[in-house]
Protein backbone atom coordinates (compact mmCIF):
# COMPACT_ATOMS: atom_id res chain seq x y z
CA UNK A 1 0.00 0.00 0.00
CA UNK A 2 2.19 3.08 -1.22
CA UNK A 3 1.84 6.13 1.27
CA UNK A 4 0.44 4.17 3.64
CA UNK A 5 2.96 3.97 6.96
CA UNK A 6 2.84 0.75 8.69
CA UNK A 7 4.37 0.27 12.38
CA UNK A 8 7.39 -1.03 12.37
CA UNK A 9 7.12 -5.27 14.45
CA UNK A 10 9.84 -4.09 16.82
CA UNK A 11 7.05 -1.67 17.97
CA UNK A 12 8.65 1.75 17.99
CA UNK A 13 8.09 3.53 15.00
CA UNK A 14 6.78 3.46 11.57
CA UNK A 15 8.73 0.45 9.38
CA UNK A 16 10.38 3.25 7.15
CA UNK A 17 11.41 5.20 9.74
CA UNK A 18 12.95 2.13 11.98
CA UNK A 19 14.17 -0.87 11.28
CA UNK A 20 13.44 -0.79 7.64
CA UNK A 21 16.31 1.27 6.76
CA UNK A 22 18.56 -1.14 8.56
CA UNK A 23 16.91 -4.48 6.49
CA UNK A 24 17.72 -2.51 3.45
CA UNK A 25 21.43 -1.67 4.11
CA UNK A 26 20.71 2.33 3.96
CA UNK A 27 21.38 2.50 7.51
CA UNK A 28 23.49 0.60 10.38
CA UNK A 29 22.00 0.24 13.87
CA UNK A 30 23.90 2.54 16.07
CA UNK A 31 23.25 0.56 19.10
CA UNK A 32 23.27 -2.83 19.98
CA UNK A 33 19.43 -2.45 20.88
CA UNK A 34 18.92 -0.83 17.92
CA UNK A 35 20.53 -4.30 16.27
CA UNK A 36 18.33 -6.75 18.25
CA UNK A 37 14.93 -4.76 17.46
CA UNK A 38 16.38 -4.87 13.99
CA UNK A 39 16.87 -8.72 13.81
CA UNK A 40 13.23 -9.45 15.33
CA UNK A 41 11.71 -7.63 12.60
CA UNK A 42 14.28 -9.83 10.27
CA UNK A 43 12.89 -12.72 11.74
CA UNK A 44 9.23 -11.53 10.77
CA UNK A 45 9.79 -10.54 7.61
CA UNK A 46 12.13 -13.05 6.60
CA UNK A 47 14.99 -11.07 5.94
CA UNK A 48 17.15 -13.99 6.16
CA UNK A 49 20.35 -12.35 4.49
CA UNK A 50 20.24 -9.48 7.08
CA UNK A 51 19.84 -12.11 9.98
CA UNK A 52 23.81 -13.51 8.76
CA UNK A 53 25.26 -10.68 7.94
CA UNK A 54 24.13 -9.49 11.27
CA UNK A 55 25.58 -12.08 12.98
CA UNK A 56 29.21 -12.26 14.19
CA UNK A 57 31.40 -14.02 11.71
CA UNK A 58 32.53 -16.62 14.16
CA UNK A 59 29.31 -18.48 14.35
CA UNK A 60 27.75 -17.15 10.82
CA UNK A 61 28.97 -20.17 8.94
CA UNK A 62 27.27 -23.00 11.18
CA UNK A 63 23.70 -21.18 10.79
CA UNK A 64 21.55 -23.54 7.94
CA UNK A 65 20.26 -20.90 5.73
CA UNK A 66 17.24 -23.40 4.44
CA UNK A 67 16.47 -23.97 8.19
CA UNK A 68 16.37 -20.45 8.96
CA UNK A 69 14.36 -19.63 5.92
CA UNK A 70 11.97 -22.06 6.41
CA UNK A 71 11.55 -21.13 9.98
CA UNK A 72 10.93 -17.17 9.26
CA UNK A 73 8.50 -18.05 6.69
CA UNK A 74 6.01 -19.76 9.30
CA UNK A 75 6.95 -17.28 12.07
CA UNK A 76 4.47 -14.02 12.78
CA UNK A 77 5.45 -11.39 15.38
CA UNK A 78 2.98 -10.59 17.96
CA UNK A 79 5.45 -7.97 20.75
CA UNK A 80 8.73 -6.82 21.61
CA UNK A 81 9.78 -6.11 25.02
CA UNK A 82 13.03 -5.33 25.90
CA UNK A 83 13.51 -6.00 29.45
CA UNK A 84 17.67 -4.92 29.99
CA UNK A 85 19.96 -3.52 28.71
CA UNK A 86 23.92 -3.44 29.49
CA UNK A 87 26.09 -0.87 27.69
CA UNK A 88 25.77 -1.28 23.73
CA UNK A 89 25.65 2.14 23.17
CA UNK A 90 26.96 4.31 20.10
CA UNK A 91 30.61 4.57 21.62
CA UNK A 92 30.55 1.00 23.59
CA UNK A 93 32.10 -2.04 21.48
CA UNK A 94 30.15 -4.88 23.30
CA UNK A 95 26.59 -4.84 24.59
CA UNK A 96 23.86 -7.17 26.55
CA UNK A 97 19.90 -7.28 25.57
CA UNK A 98 17.39 -8.85 27.77
CA UNK A 99 14.21 -9.34 25.53
CA UNK A 100 11.18 -10.97 25.62
CA UNK A 101 9.62 -11.71 21.62
CA UNK A 102 6.43 -12.96 21.77
CA UNK A 103 5.84 -14.55 18.51
CA UNK A 104 3.24 -17.66 16.45
CA UNK A 105 4.87 -20.15 14.41
CA UNK A 106 2.61 -22.95 13.21
CA UNK A 107 -0.18 -21.52 15.02
CA UNK A 108 1.26 -21.88 18.42
CA UNK A 109 2.28 -18.65 20.83
CA UNK A 110 5.08 -18.86 22.77
CA UNK A 111 7.31 -15.97 24.25
CA UNK A 112 11.34 -16.35 23.31
CA UNK A 113 13.53 -15.04 26.48
CA UNK A 114 16.77 -14.33 25.66
CA UNK A 115 19.67 -12.46 27.21
CA UNK A 116 21.48 -11.83 23.86
CA UNK A 117 25.78 -10.80 23.56
CA UNK A 118 26.86 -7.99 20.60
CA UNK A 119 29.89 -7.15 19.64
CA UNK A 120 31.32 -4.32 17.26
CA UNK A 121 33.18 -6.65 14.35
CA UNK A 122 34.47 -3.81 11.35
CA UNK A 123 32.42 -1.11 12.86
CA UNK A 124 29.29 -2.57 12.92
CA UNK A 125 27.35 -4.59 15.22
CA UNK A 126 26.63 -8.25 15.64
CA UNK A 127 24.54 -10.57 17.00
CA UNK A 128 27.36 -12.75 19.64
CA UNK A 129 24.99 -15.60 20.81
CA UNK A 130 22.04 -15.27 23.98
CA UNK A 131 21.14 -17.42 26.61
CA UNK A 132 17.15 -18.50 26.53
CA UNK A 133 15.37 -17.77 29.54
CA UNK A 134 13.43 -20.53 30.72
Amino acid sequence: MRGMSRRCPCGRRTFESCCGPLLAGAQRAETAEDLMRSRYTAYVEGAVDYLLETTSAATRGSIDRQQLTAYCRGLRGMSLRIVDTVAGGAADDTGVVEFEATLKSEGRRFVQRERSRFVREDGRWVYVDGDVQG
